[in-house]
């Protein structure tokens, strides 16, 4: 097992290559630069959140805070809340694959013709050999390749990918996916799922690359990638080929499943999760108010991106391997809670309500960090009043500065147009305070949000993400911004209220994405079930008395153990229907009933 080096008390670090600043009280765009530089360095090597350089980065930020005085709330007395999760899967040792054939017993080497999937159920298992062509079951353009084919209690191999049918694209985008297929032969009772890439793909033949998923944890039976050769000494005794297989369901638009004769595997799974360890850092400042001090406005912002980038890093060049920067992403939002922590504390005598200055880690890994700070938050959650958010803010393009969470309390569009009064911004307020980033897992708590953006661009996720490419003067005008709509939630007499706001129904045309049910999923917990962090205003949802915290165990008679069932069972089911759905509440099970609704 790997071993994690442990993040040192603050006082004791030592040795950290830590970029010197002269304190200024006022927000610079030389301070800004200086942070981010730091930040996005080659040591810190991408600062993937459970890396050596992701810790370099939470004492970098400790320190500063330390330098400016504010209180360290950590459960050890430091600035750090550290926790423990899930940072990838390996393979371990008792992974095996035979074939029992008319001609003898055939093995099978790992990595070399076969290997695990990363979602893949560990365990032993034996049975007759299925041909299921894709592994597609969809009707509705008259093709199934499970019509008419018994796989209880079998072994599945079919091709990656999908066939060809008219006007099936988008049907068959989702349900081409590899969990889409593990999730279809399991329902159908198959015992283990083999994928092989067809000889009449473009792409080589290479295994599935080993990955984790942190939004769906493992599967319910063992998925294995096969190679072609491998493929086609196993489907030997149909009397055809792979290539022969595939170009018949091509060129027919007609399914080929059969049972592969007298062919039995034996077929053993094993596949390790890796633990990590990251920190959130925490700083306090407290107010002074008598009637007002012990209300929270929390301020934050995400310091850890991709580390090395690769394929499952959610680099958007994963065939290069190389230190990703995220000096934007999130640097930049990094470098002005470093600043705006600064600023504060230099008149933490003139704060009315009390400041919690928060850089959050695994965000790039599904708001792990903010997910783990609400359910176990250093100061009660009733008394946050508001979270303010920054997240890819140095990188503005023609003065346009996107603010979310502009609905989730009534005073807050009203409050951000006041402070561009001058229109140094060209503002896109949007009311939503759900979004892809840390201020969500907020919001479903109830708590009123703003998260400040200045939009995507060609380096985002990518090496190129660097310090040179981000526009200073512009950053400090957007984090002056920040503080100025700050200095107003903490000094004003009246607790900003919180709003459910009610969206739109999201568009989408895929399988799978016909229905509506407004739930928000809760991506900073593996739970047994489909955990949802909050629902929408005014879904289906929501009038079926479903909330956050609730865990979905059954929809519609399915059972739901992660996102991907959830998200295949909604594929079951069409607009109009209800359903009925169990949750898990507690310690208890509840039944509601949800109404379907179709989507725009």
């Amino acid at each position: 097992m790997r071993m994690f080096r442990p993040i040192a008390p603050l006082l004791l670090l030592v040795g950290i290559a830590t970029a010197q600043i002269q304190r200024n009280p006022d927000i610079t765009a030389a301070e800004l630069e200086a942070h981010v530089k730091f930040l996005a360095s080659d040591a810190l090597q991408g600062r993937r959140a459970g890396s050596p350089g992701a810790d370099e980065a939470a004492q970098y930020i400790a320190r500063e805070f330390q330098r400016d005085q504010l209180t360290p709330l950590g459960p050890d007395g430091s600035y750090l809340q550290t926790f423990d999760f899930i940072s990838g899967v390996r393979l371990g040792a008792k992974n095996a694959f035979t074939a029992e054939t008319p001609t003898g017993s055939q093995m099978f080497r790992l990595d070399s013709d076969f290997r695990p999937l990363g979602f893949s159920a560990n365990g032993a298992c034996d049975g007759p050999l299925v041909f299921a062509g894709y592994g597609i079951s969809l009707p509705e353009k008259q093709y199934d390749d499970f019509a008419g084919l018994d796989v209880r209690d079998k072994i599945v191999l079919v091709f990656r990918g999908s066939p060809t049918l008219d006007s099936a694209s988008q049907s068959l985008e989702m349900i081409s996916s590899v969990r889409y297929k593990a999730t279809k032969a399991k329902d159908l009772g198959a015992k283990a799922i083999l994928f092989v890439l067809g000889p009449a793909e473009k792409e080589n033949d290479r295994l599935i690359r080993l990955s984790y998923d942190q939004s769906t944890g493992s599967g319910d039976i063992p998925a294995l990638s096969l190679t072609q050769q491998a493929a086609d000494r196993l489907v030997q005794t149909t009397g055809h080929t792979l290539r022969q297989l595939q170009e018949s369901i091509d060129g027919s638009r007609t399914p080929a499943s059969c049972l592969v004769p007298n062919t039995r595997l034996h077929i053993a799974t094993d596949v390790e999760t890796i633990p990590a360890r990251s920190s959130n850092v925490i700083g306090y400042l407290p107010g002074n108010d008598p009637l007002l001090k012990d209300q929270v406005v929390v301020i934050g912002a995400h310091y850890d991106h991709l580390g090395m980038g690769g394929e499952g890093s959610g680099s958007l060049k994963p065939d290069t391997v190389a230190v990703h920067p995220g000096a934007d992403d999130n640097g930049s939002g990094t470098a002005g809670l470093l600043e705006l922590a600064e600023a504060f504390a230099a008149h933490r005598n003139e704060l009315r309500r009390s400041l919690l200055f928060v850089a959050f880690t695994g965000e790039e890994l599904g708001l792990l960090g903010s997910a783990y700070y609400v359910k176990h938050p250093v100061i009660p959650l009733e008394r946050t009043v508001s979270m303010l958010n920054m997240d890819m803010i140095g990188r503005l393009s023609h003065r346009t500065l996107i603010v979310y969470g502009t609905g989730t309390a009534p005073e807050f569009d009203s409050l951000v147009r006041a402070h561009d009064a001058d229109s140094a911004f060209v503002l896109k307020l949007v009311r939503d305070g759900y979004g892809p980033s840390d201020q969500a897992s907020f919001y479903g708590k109830q708590i009123p949000v703003l998260h400040f953006f200045t939009d995507l661009h060609g380096d985002y996720h990518r090496p190129t993400d660097t310090e040179d490419r981000l526009n200073y003067p512009a950053l400090q005008s957007v984090v002056r911004f920040v503080d100025s709509i700050a200095t107003d939630i903490d000094r004003s007499p009246v607790r900003p209220a919180y709003v459910a706001v009610a969206m739109p129904k999201p568009s989408g045309a895929m399988r799978g994405y016909r229905v509506f049910v407004g739930t928000i999923p809760d991506f900073g917990e593996q739970t047994d079930g489909m955990k949802i962090s909050g629902v929408r205003e005014g879904s289906p949802a929501a009038r079926a008395g479903l909330r956050g915290g609730d865990i979905i165990v059954k929809f519609g008679g399915a059972e739901i153990k992660n996102l991907y069932d959830y998200t295949y069972a909604l594929g079951a089911h069409k607009p109009g229907e209800t359903v009925e759905v169990i949750v898990k509440r507690g310690t208890e099970l509840v039944k509601t009933e949800v109404t379907l609704e179709a989507r725009n």
